[in-house]
């Protein structure tokens, strides 16, 4: 690849999802467009450069983005936050909605490990009151790792990342090399494409928003705005999960910190969402 190869694709994930790209990182920008570039038939990277100068597609374009995005993900990954959601947060919101259901969204969720932890927590129903209705969302940019998350299908390297054994008997059947969760499960757990960095007026309202380990993958310039967004889907009671090293604070107003509980965030009573 040129200089000029590699400014492009950090241009082309900035303006189309916020993504910050290193330009000093060609090996990494190699090795996720490697795939892409076989999957389009090029001979190389430069080669798929120099075709979606030629061609200008869309398609190409988003998938060019889309295979940019990072997709590290894991059961139950840093453990915390998934305790303090099933011993903390779902049995207090269970107490506080009654007959109107909590909803979850794992935004920025990947190939669906972090949606899916969440709902194997819902399904047990720890602390929760009788009757209570849990809605889970996951919504990723990659279309890709969405077609991988609906699918509920992991390698025995993904299932052993902090999935504990007793969940994976509970929730998965051995289908050959592979492990693939319970319809129970995947039935619980809807999908969405969202961008982030796009408009999030129309997404809905939800009671917990994991967006965890998503914002350092962020322009810096983008970051207020996407929590923003994320902020008028919250309630006044809502809560905001990010992940363990990141913070809104000094980027927006919206969110105050919960003493004691590292990543987790309370709207701002002060905070006036914009029309």
């Amino acid at each position: 690849m040129t200089p000029e190869d590699v400014q492009l694709i950090v241009a082309l994930c900035k303006q189309r999802a916020g993504l910050k790209i290193d330009p000093a990182r060609t090996y990494l920008i190699e090795s996720r467009l490697g795939p892409l570039a076989r999957r389009e038939a090029y001979g190389s990277v430069a080669e798929l450069i120099t075709g979606l100068r030629a061609r200008r597609e869309e398609p190409l374009i988003w998938a060019l983005v889309e295979a940019m995005t990072s997709s590290e993900t894991a059961f139950f990954r840093d453990r915390t936050p998934f305790q303090q959601f099933r011993d903390e947060i779902l049995p207090t919101l269970s107490r506080m909605r009654g007959p109107e259901p909590i909803r979850i969204w794992s935004a920025g969720c990947s190939t669906g490990q972090e949606a899916y932890s969440l709902a194997m927590i819902a399904e047990a129903g720890q602390g929760l009151e009788p009757g209570v209705r849990i809605e889970i969302y996951g919504s990723d940019i990659s279309e890709r790792a969405l077609e991988k998350a609906q699918a509920g299908v992991y390698n025995p390297f993904e299932v052993q990342r902090g999935l504990p054994i007793q969940l994976l008997v509970d929730h998965f059947d051995k289908v050959e090399d592979t492990w693939r969760l319970s319809p129970r499960i995947r039935q619980r757990v809807r999908w969405r494409r969202i961008n982030l960095a796009a408009d999030l007026s129309a997404v809905g309202r939800f009671d917990v928003i994991f967006c965890r380990n998503v914002l350092c993958d962020l322009d810096e310039a983008v970051r207020p705005r996407v929590l923003e967004g994320l902020a008028a889907a919250l309630p006044a009671d809502g809560f905001l999960v990010l992940g363990v090293e990141e913070t809104p604070l000094g980027l927006t107003d919206a969110y105050r910190p919960i003493t004691g509980r590292e990543g987790l965030f309370a709207r701002n009573p002060a905070y006036r969402v914009a029309a």
